[in-house]
Protein backbone atom coordinates (compact mmCIF):
# COMPACT_ATOMS: atom_id res chain seq x y z
CA UNK A 1 0.00 0.00 0.00
CA UNK A 2 1.27 3.46 -0.83
CA UNK A 3 1.68 5.93 2.03
CA UNK A 4 -0.81 8.54 0.80
CA UNK A 5 -3.39 5.83 0.12
CA UNK A 6 -2.89 4.45 3.64
CA UNK A 7 -3.31 7.93 5.15
CA UNK A 8 -6.57 8.44 3.25
CA UNK A 9 -7.99 4.98 3.93
CA UNK A 10 -7.05 4.26 7.55
CA UNK A 11 -10.09 3.91 9.79
CA UNK A 12 -10.61 3.61 13.52
CA UNK A 13 -11.43 0.01 14.42
CA UNK A 14 -13.00 -0.63 17.81
CA UNK A 15 -14.22 -4.20 17.41
CA UNK A 16 -11.72 -7.01 16.98
CA UNK A 17 -11.56 -10.74 16.28
CA UNK A 18 -10.29 -12.99 19.06
CA UNK A 19 -7.18 -13.94 17.05
CA UNK A 20 -3.83 -12.98 18.57
CA UNK A 21 -1.39 -10.93 16.55
CA UNK A 22 1.67 -12.89 15.40
CA UNK A 23 4.81 -11.67 17.16
CA UNK A 24 6.34 -10.59 13.82
CA UNK A 25 3.31 -8.37 13.10
CA UNK A 26 3.38 -6.82 16.57
CA UNK A 27 7.13 -6.25 16.31
CA UNK A 28 6.75 -4.55 12.91
CA UNK A 29 4.14 -2.19 14.34
CA UNK A 30 6.27 -1.32 17.37
CA UNK A 31 9.33 -0.84 15.19
CA UNK A 32 7.39 1.63 13.05
CA UNK A 33 6.76 3.66 16.21
CA UNK A 34 10.41 3.45 17.18
CA UNK A 35 11.39 4.88 13.80
CA UNK A 36 9.35 8.06 14.22
CA UNK A 37 11.23 11.31 14.19
CA UNK A 38 11.56 13.25 17.40
CA UNK A 39 12.95 16.61 18.50
CA UNK A 40 16.73 16.41 18.70
CA UNK A 41 16.30 12.65 18.12
CA UNK A 42 15.74 12.20 21.86
CA UNK A 43 13.02 9.57 21.38
CA UNK A 44 11.43 10.28 24.76
CA UNK A 45 9.02 7.38 24.67
CA UNK A 46 8.59 3.88 25.93
CA UNK A 47 5.99 1.44 24.66
CA UNK A 48 4.40 -1.03 27.06
CA UNK A 49 2.84 -3.91 25.13
CA UNK A 50 -0.02 -5.83 26.72
CA UNK A 51 -1.48 -9.02 25.22
CA UNK A 52 -2.81 -10.66 28.38
CA UNK A 53 -6.65 -10.78 28.15
CA UNK A 54 -7.39 -10.07 31.82
CA UNK A 55 -4.99 -7.10 31.79
CA UNK A 56 -6.57 -5.75 28.60
CA UNK A 57 -9.92 -5.99 30.37
CA UNK A 58 -8.59 -3.99 33.33
CA UNK A 59 -7.11 -1.37 30.99
CA UNK A 60 -10.60 -0.82 29.55
CA UNK A 61 -11.33 0.98 32.82
CA UNK A 62 -8.81 3.80 32.27
CA UNK A 63 -11.39 5.98 30.55
CA UNK A 64 -15.05 6.23 29.59
CA UNK A 65 -14.28 5.48 25.94
CA UNK A 66 -11.57 2.84 26.47
CA UNK A 67 -13.84 -0.22 26.38
CA UNK A 68 -12.35 -1.37 23.07
CA UNK A 69 -9.14 -2.30 24.91
CA UNK A 70 -10.90 -5.32 26.44
CA UNK A 71 -11.49 -6.89 23.02
CA UNK A 72 -8.15 -5.99 21.42
CA UNK A 73 -5.46 -8.54 20.66
CA UNK A 74 -2.90 -6.11 22.05
CA UNK A 75 -2.61 -2.69 23.58
CA UNK A 76 0.36 -0.38 23.42
CA UNK A 77 0.69 2.12 26.23
CA UNK A 78 2.51 5.24 25.03
CA UNK A 79 4.67 6.39 27.93
CA UNK A 80 6.69 9.62 28.09
CA UNK A 81 8.32 11.84 30.65
CA UNK A 82 5.57 13.82 32.36
CA UNK A 83 4.70 16.63 29.89
CA UNK A 84 3.35 18.75 32.77
CA UNK A 85 6.67 18.77 34.66
CA UNK A 86 8.33 22.18 34.97
CA UNK A 87 11.27 21.18 32.79
CA UNK A 88 9.26 19.23 30.19
CA UNK A 89 10.03 20.17 26.60
CA UNK A 90 7.04 21.24 24.52
CA UNK A 91 7.82 18.65 21.85
CA UNK A 92 7.17 15.49 23.90
CA UNK A 93 3.51 15.02 22.97
CA UNK A 94 4.08 16.04 19.35
CA UNK A 95 6.83 13.44 19.07
CA UNK A 96 4.60 10.83 20.70
CA UNK A 97 1.85 11.58 18.18
CA UNK A 98 4.30 10.95 15.37
CA UNK A 99 5.24 7.57 16.86
CA UNK A 100 1.59 6.64 17.40
CA UNK A 101 0.63 7.55 13.83
CA UNK A 102 3.52 5.47 12.50
CA UNK A 103 2.16 2.49 14.44
CA UNK A 104 -1.41 3.09 13.24
CA UNK A 105 -0.31 3.27 9.59
CA UNK A 106 1.98 0.23 9.87
CA UNK A 107 -0.84 -1.73 11.49
CA UNK A 108 -3.24 -0.73 8.73
CA UNK A 109 -0.83 -1.89 6.03
CA UNK A 110 -0.57 -5.26 7.84
CA UNK A 111 -4.35 -5.68 8.00
CA UNK A 112 -4.53 -4.75 11.68
CA UNK A 113 -7.07 -2.26 12.96
CA UNK A 114 -6.37 0.22 15.73
CA UNK A 115 -7.85 3.05 17.71
CA UNK A 116 -6.45 5.25 20.49
CA UNK A 117 -7.83 5.40 24.02
CA UNK A 118 -7.33 8.44 26.22
CA UNK A 119 -6.35 7.76 29.83
CA UNK A 120 -8.76 9.56 32.17
CA UNK A 121 -7.73 7.46 35.18
CA UNK A 122 -3.93 7.85 35.32
CA UNK A 123 -3.60 6.21 38.75
CA UNK A 124 -5.34 3.09 37.44
CA UNK A 125 -3.13 3.01 34.34
CA UNK A 126 -0.01 3.34 36.51
CA UNK A 127 -1.22 0.60 38.89
CA UNK A 128 -1.87 -1.79 36.01
CA UNK A 129 1.22 -1.00 33.94
CA UNK A 130 3.74 -0.19 36.67
CA UNK A 131 5.57 2.68 35.01
CA UNK A 132 7.65 4.91 37.32
CA UNK A 133 6.36 8.12 38.96
CA UNK A 134 8.32 10.40 36.63
CA UNK A 135 6.57 8.90 33.60
CA UNK A 136 3.19 9.68 32.09
CA UNK A 137 0.72 7.68 29.99
CA UNK A 138 -2.06 9.65 28.38
CA UNK A 139 -2.83 7.31 25.47
CA UNK A 140 -3.02 3.63 24.63
CA UNK A 141 -3.53 2.06 21.22
CA UNK A 142 -5.81 -0.95 20.74
CA UNK A 143 -4.62 -3.33 18.05
CA UNK A 144 -6.28 -6.35 16.47
CA UNK A 145 -7.72 -7.88 13.36
CA UNK A 146 -11.08 -6.20 12.67
CA UNK A 147 -14.16 -8.19 13.67
CA UNK A 148 -15.64 -7.12 10.32
CA UNK A 149 -13.02 -7.62 7.58
CA UNK A 150 -14.94 -5.09 5.45
CA UNK A 151 -13.56 -2.39 7.78
CA UNK A 152 -10.23 -2.73 5.98
CA UNK A 153 -11.82 -1.79 2.64
CA UNK A 154 -14.47 0.63 3.88
CA UNK A 155 -14.36 3.81 1.78
CA UNK A 156 -14.09 7.21 3.42
CA UNK A 157 -17.40 8.53 4.69
CA UNK A 158 -18.85 11.30 2.52
CA UNK A 159 -18.39 14.60 4.29
CA UNK A 160 -16.11 13.01 6.88
CA UNK A 161 -13.30 15.51 6.33
CA UNK A 162 -13.37 19.25 6.03
CA UNK A 163 -12.27 20.48 2.62
CA UNK A 164 -8.69 21.56 2.08
CA UNK A 165 -9.92 25.12 1.45
CA UNK A 166 -11.47 25.15 4.94
CA UNK A 167 -8.25 24.23 6.75
CA UNK A 168 -5.45 25.83 4.71
CA UNK A 169 -4.42 29.48 4.74
CA UNK A 170 -1.57 30.64 2.54
CA UNK A 171 0.85 33.32 3.66
CA UNK A 172 -1.36 34.63 6.47
CA UNK A 173 -4.75 34.09 8.11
Amino acid sequence: MQTIEAIRRVRAVRSFRDDPLPEAVLTAILDAGRHAGSAKNLQRWQFIVVTDRPTLGRLAGVGPWAGHLAGAAAAVALVTPDPRADDAPLSVMFDLGRAAQNMVLAAWELGVGSVPATVYEPQLARAILGYPPDRHCEYLLSLGYPADPADLARPPRAGGRRSLDEVVRRGHW
